[in-house]
């Protein structure tokens, strides 16, 4: 973080000091939330929720260093004192973008799906010192905690935005206006929120009505929602996809057996091959999104591919792939789920097992937040997986994997309903041979990425635990 006095963090938030003996004591590092990861200079914010409060801790991050704490009443240690620490916390990262980090560009992404794998193809193609969104704080509370991880020597500033409600993406882009704009898709994500895909679009495209004069909006050409975003912007437009209309494209996609594109990025200056190391055919759409926005960095087409191809996954849980000692491999993508990253993920399965001995095993839970449309989508979601003819599809939970077992039975397909992630982990451990693949796929209130967890640690059953 730029350094700054507290006297200054007091000003441009609106509080006042309290217990403070040095007003100028400088807070240098990141902003935390958690006490325990609390450093020398920095600044504890103490956020309360549901089941605690942040100034319980605020002892305990000074204690640990921290310079400070952003609190809403005294709390008996040096404190910036603030009728709403959330609202202060945005106004800093406000005030440390429009001053300190004036020369740094924002890069902001929003979509209903792979927005945390372009972040991390984004921030691996950019030249320069670059600060990505950690994981996905993609929220009021993220986004300035990733704004204080920057300074001075920061040349880009990639940062995730998402939305539950229409207004939540245009007061994330009031703390942080983008000067390039990046929209991956509009699908069903939080539909139950939003109510429809209208409004989704309507949510998702406040982060390209956000731009400058002279900005760029980086748009999916093959979602025609986000085409229909160009409409709302004052920057310029470019568009990436498949489609021959794109300004920037892929032809000759081709999946290996790991499940990894491969693909020739043709763009108006050139072309050249890219060999991308996420799993996935979605991430072809993902890595497009950051050629362009590499393009607009000045990168050459050459560069971009082999910044693309070197490019690694940075986040948890999302189609992160690890092979067991036996060579059985678990393909964890449960950080979150909707209809369209379900049939992603069962296309990217598909593909690693398709033609060989290799045995394709889904297990999959619930999917979040889908309102009304909750039951056809899960039925639909097993009709699809049954459509791809997988060896094994295992259902985990309650009501809606019945539904997705109804899904897979009409469409002539065999589903296993268990109820609980111990159930499933006995059945894989007594199905499961060398060679298989295992898909483990759910939202993130299902925590089906603990049972991917346990999948990887040795069988307390078997002879060689």
């Amino acid at each position: 973080m730029h350094a700054m006095s507290l006297t200054a963090i007091a000003e441009v938030v609106g509080g006042r000091l309290a217990d403070v003996h040095d007003p100028e004591a400088q807070v240098t590092q990141p902003a935390v939330f958690d006490s325990r990861e609390a450093v020398q200079g920095s600044l504890f914010i103490a956020l309360q929720g549901q089941h605690t409060d942040g100034h319980t801790y605020a002892q305990a991050a000074v204690d640990q260093g921290a310079t400070a704490a952003l609190v809403t009443r005294p709390v008996g240690v040096p404190a910036i004192v603030v009728d709403d620490v959330l609202a202060a916390f945005g106004r800093l990262g406000r005030s440390l973008l429009n001053n300190a980090l004036d020369r740094t560009q924002v890069v902001a992404i929003t979509g209903s799906a792979g927005k945390t794998s372009t972040k991390d193809f984004i921030a691996q193609v950019l030249p320069g010192n670059v600060v990505a969104t950690p994981q996905s704080y993609n929220n009021e509370i993220g986004l300035p905690l990733t704004i204080t991880m920057a300074d001075v020597t920061t040349h880009f500033l990639v940062l995730e935005m998402g939305a539950r409600h229409i207004g939540d993406i245009r007061d994330l882009t009031r703390i942080a206006q983008p000067d390039i704009s990046v929209v991956t898709n509009v699908g069903t994500a939080h539909v139950g929120e939003f109510g429809s895909r209208e409004n989704i679009a309507t949510a998702k495209g406040e982060i390209v009505e956000a731009l400058p004069q002279g900005g760029l909006a980086v748009l999916n050409a093959d979602d025609d929602f986000v085409q229909e975003m160009q409409n709302r912007t004052n920057g310029r437009v470019v568009t990436y996809g498949l489609s021959e209309a794109a300004t920037v494209r892929a032809v000759d996609v081709a999946i290996d057996e790991q499940g990894r594109a491969s693909y020739l990025l043709v763009t108006p200056e050139g072309f050249a091959d890219v060999q991308l190391q996420f799993v996935g055919d979605v991430q072809v759409h993902n890595s497009l999104a950051a050629a362009a926005v590499g393009r607009e960095a000045g990168l050459s087409v050459e560069e971009t591919a082999a910044r693309l191809s070197k490019a690694q996954p940075r986040s948890r849980w999302r189609m992160e792939t690890h092979v067991r000692a036996d060579g059985v491999t678990i393909v964890n993508d449960a950080y979150n789920a909707n209809p369209n990253s379900m049939r992603h993920s069962l296309d990217a399965l598909a593909s690693m097992t398709g033609g060989r001995e290799q045995r394709s095993v889904a297990v999959l839970g619930r999917m979040n937040e889908l309102g009304e449309s909750s039951r056809i989508a899960h039925e639909e979601i097993g009709r699809y997986a049954a459509a791809l003819d997988l060896d094994q599809i295992i259902l985990v939970g309650g009501e809606e994997a019945g539904w997705m077992q109804g899904g897979v039975n009409q469409a002539g397909g065999k589903a296993v309903h268990l109820p609980d992630q111990d159930t499933a982990l006995h059945m894989l451990h007594t199905i499961l041979r060398p060679g298989d693949v295992v898909l483990v796929k759910g939202s993130r209130g299902v925590q089906l990425q603990e049972l991917a967890d346990r999948l990887l640690q040795p069988d307390p059953g078997s002879a060689d635990a």
